[in-house]
């Protein structure tokens, strides 16, 4: 693998901030031994005099959240033997009945296929774990279950607070733990400390709350469970979801043979990883185990591995990990300030990852 080339990638990055698709941004590529690249690009701001983003500029991670946090616990739990993919959400939520979907799973859940609607503005009418777990169970399914995947925020709420319930742990505290082998469980935090606020980046201003959003959690509904949910809420920097990346690499390339395995496996054992990467059956999907996989329309691009995972955030976060190659691709922005109106990034992401990927294997780019 070559070291990075980056003029280029500089380049396309400086252009999207002076067309103010976003006003910060970090990028971090690297590979299962390290970063290879970091760099930070314009300011925090569109205002004149706010500081200039820097490697350590700490990002509202929005959807990153689901496969940071959730998916983490839930692996953690089935390698602990407290869990399975296949339990049934009502073994775990008594409310959650019907003959409509008495067999949605655990997994079901992870891979977006429960049925449930895409969103809803729960937050408008609920605050506490207890509503919205009332309000999710009694809300008509959008299609039956397994026949399509529908992106969902709905059921990674639930599950978040049903394995909070059987656990008997807060869900923060819960997510802590399944960081914790990493060290990360201090620098991917939901509700970061008053310490944090100037290096991180805002969001937008919220209607809703009728303020700016700096270290307090964009989405409405994370905002409206305390800040703490299972499909929101993380910060963290770039070195941080780059550090993550690099667990999962290791640990993914370990269970499908292409390393040696670790001292000890962090989560789950070697079937488990797999089962965490590999394709839903669901027709139609694209999903794995809360994570999203590499199609040619893909965020990431159209030069990553078939089998390669990631996911993206609403305020403009997103991590892409081809583990067949041995690169993840951690790429950071505010791109919801200061209104959450600008779309650029949709064009921006796979530029950016298809340049880093035909830096990186010149000989592979089409």
């Amino acid at each position: 693998m070559t070291r990075l080339p980056t003029d280029g990638i500089r380049d396309l990055l400086t252009r999207a901030i002076d067309n103010r698709a976003f006003p910060a941004a970090v990028v971090e590529v690297g590979t299962h031994d390290g970063a290879i690249w970091q760099d930070a690009f314009g300011r925090l701001t569109y205002d004149d005099g706010v500081p200039a983003a820097s490697i350590g500029t700490v990002f509202d991670l929005a959807s990153l959240t689901k496969v940071i946090a959730l998916a983490s616990v839930v692996m953690r739990l089935c390698g602990l033997g407290r869990l399975e993919l296949d339990t049934s959400l009502s073994d775990l939520v008594p409310a959650w009945h019907g003959r409509d979907r008495a067999d949605v799973t655990v997994a079901d859940i992870l891979e977006h296929a429960s049925g449930l609607t895409a969103y809803l503005p729960l937050y408008e009418e609920s605050r506490s774990d207890d509503e919205f777990e009332q309000t999710i169970t009694g809300l008509p399914l959008d299609y039956p279950p397994r026949t399509q995947a529908v992106y969902s925020d709905m059921g990674f709420i639930l599950l978040a607070i049903a394995l909070a319930r059987a656990e008997r742990k807060p869900w923060a505290t819960l997510v802590a733990d399944a960081l914790a082998p990493t060290g990360l469980a201090d620098a991917l935090v939901y509700r970061p400390p008053a310490e944090w606020r100037p290096i991180i980046a805002p969001t937008r201003v919220s209607p809703w709350r009728g303020r700016l959003l700096q270290g307090e959690v964009d989405d409405e509904n994370a905002w409206a469970l305390g800040g703490i949910a299972g499909h929101a809420g993380l910060f963290g920097s770039a070195p941080s979801v780059g550090a993550f990346a690099r667990a999962v690499l290791v640990h993914v390339r370990a269970a499908h043979g292409l390393a040696p395995e670790p001292p000890g496996w962090w989560l789950g054992d070697a079937a488990l990883w797999r089962r965490m990467v590999a394709g839903s059956a669901v027709p139609g999907s694209s999903r794995a185990l809360g994570w999203d996989r590499m199609l040619p329309t893909s965020s990431c691009g159209t030069l990553m591995s078939p089998t390669a995972i990631g996911h993206t955030g609403f305020t403009g976060t997103s991590l892409w990990i081809d583990w067949e190659r041995d690169v993840y691709i951690v790429f950071l922005t505010n791109r919801v300030h200061p209104d959450a109106t600008a779309q650029q990034i949709l064009q921006v992401r796979p530029a950016l990852h298809d340049a880093v990927m035909r830096d990186l294997f010149p000989r592979n780019s089409r």
